[in-house]
């Protein structure tokens, strides 16, 4: 049976149901707006704070965490001890949300089973591939998003470009029939759905594993040259295959790692350029600013709140006392935010230049995708500017705003180029 023969992927029961819109409509997550203020506030009083920041925003709490004792880390200097101390902190408590969207990803792992399993797909995204990535997929994939707007004059970037781009080239680097492309970043995306709409998410998550079960065994049965997918279903570790359990893991959560970060990562970088314009010329006319530019965006308003650990015994931090299998969620946003760290932490700056941010987590469970999601972000930037030279906001529409809580990034990006 070859891939392209295996049965197509099933869609959501309810085709028209929306998982990219869900958590901001439904989920209510596109109210929480600025939340900078109230950080800054909270973190005077203490880099730790003692309760639920989903409700405290007004939001409803996470269902696959609501169960847990929540506590949040607003602070720099907290967060990167935090993250970088795992003798004192563990991962595990990671079972209950990432478990529940991706399986047994290696997030959830502590060492020494993380280090174990993570060389291997280490080296699946390492500096080799991903500079053979850079030269040949990615500059396809983005170029053929633009082909579809560009004679148009105008466009609306996150529907139209940024929610596409790192999914499509996920999918390609998977090796996926084009046909099941729409469907499988649906589900994808629906698995996160878990938190606020458990039907959906739990019919996302069962669709998108049955689906890759059966290309699994098809890269097996049929393996295939310079194949990703043939190269983690096929792989052993000293000598062992690894555990069928591990592999569904990681692909059901390769989508989104390394989408969802490059997605509203470039999204957020694009908000602060066209809420900035000067900068955004400067930087049509020097692009050694791109890289720059897009780690200020990271660092402005960074694509994913938090990370989240557990103490692996009794612990006390900032004067709160945290235990075991409490839900410690490690504030990225707030922490790249903090006056501490960051000079006049609330302006936009592409002359910042900074790598200290944490928007890719900090420690030995560090983003594996990190140098993709960079390389993805500054590609699909210098070829908007490549092509679009004209480039610049549309006046026309309300300014961009960043909205979210799991996941945060603009609801639209309105440019002009004629």
């Amino acid at each position: 049976m070859n891939v392209q023969t295996l049965p197509r992927i099933i869609d959501f029961a309810d085709p028209d149901y929306n998982p990219f819109t869900a958590a901001k409509l439904l989920g209510g997550e596109g109210a929480v707006k600025d939340v900078h203020p109230e950080f800054h506030r909270l973190r005077t009083l203490n880099p730790v704070f003692d309760g639920d920041l989903r409700t405290h925003f007004g939001i409803a709490p996470d269902l696959t965490t609501q169960h847990l004792r929540q506590v949040a880390v607003l602070g720099y200097p907290e967060a990167m001890d935090l993250l970088t101390d795992t003798a004192n902190w563990s991962n595990a408590v990671y079972i209950n949300n990432i478990g529940a969207f991706f399986g047994r990803s290696i997030s959830i792992m502590d060492n020494p089973e993380h280090a174990h399993f993570r060389r291997l797909f280490q080296q699946a995204f390492g500096p080799g591939h991903v500079k053979r990535w850079g030269e040949e997929i990615i500059p396809r994939v983005i170029n053929a998003l633009i082909d579809r707007f560009e004679d148009r004059g105008e466009a609306e970037l996150v529907t139209e470009f940024s929610l596409n781009f790192p999914f499509h080239f996920i999918h390609e680097l998977m090796g996926l029939p084009l046909e099941d492309r729409v469907i499988f970043h649906k589900l994808a995306f629906g698995q996160l759905l878990v938190t606020f709409d458990k039907a959906h998410g739990d019919e996302a998550i069962a669709n998108l594993q049955h689906y890759l079960e059966l290309v699994v065994a098809d890269r097996r049965a049929r393996p295939r040259e310079n194949d990703l997918m043939t190269m983690v279903a096929n792989a052993e570790i000293d000598g062992e295959r690894i555990p069928d359990s591990v592999i569904f893991g990681f692909f059901r959560q390769l989508m989104n790692a390394a989408g969802d970060t490059s997605y509203n990562g470039f999204s957020t970088s694009m908000a602060g350029l066209l809420s900035n314009p000067e900068q955004l010329e400067e930087l049509k006319r020097n692009r050694s600013l791109v890289p720059k530019a897009i780690e200020e965006g990271l660092r402005w308003n960074s694509p994913v709140m938090m990370i989240s650990r557990t103490p692996k015994h009794v612990l006390e931090l900032c004067g709160v006392t945290i235990n075991p299998g409490d839900h410690v969620g490690v504030n990225l946003v707030a922490a790249n935010r903090d006056p501490r760290m960051f000079e006049d932490p609330d302006k936009f700056d592409i002359h910042r230049g900074t790598r200290n941010h944490s928007a890719f987590g900090l420690g030995p469970h560090i983003c594996l995708g990190q140098h993709l999601a960079r390389n993805e972000m500054a590609a699909a930037l210098n070829l908007l500017l490549d092509r679009l030279p004209k480039i610049r906001f549309d006046d026309r529409y309300p300014p961009p705003e960043v909205c979210g809580f799991m996941l945060r990034g603009p609801a639209t990006l309105h440019v002009r180029f004629d």
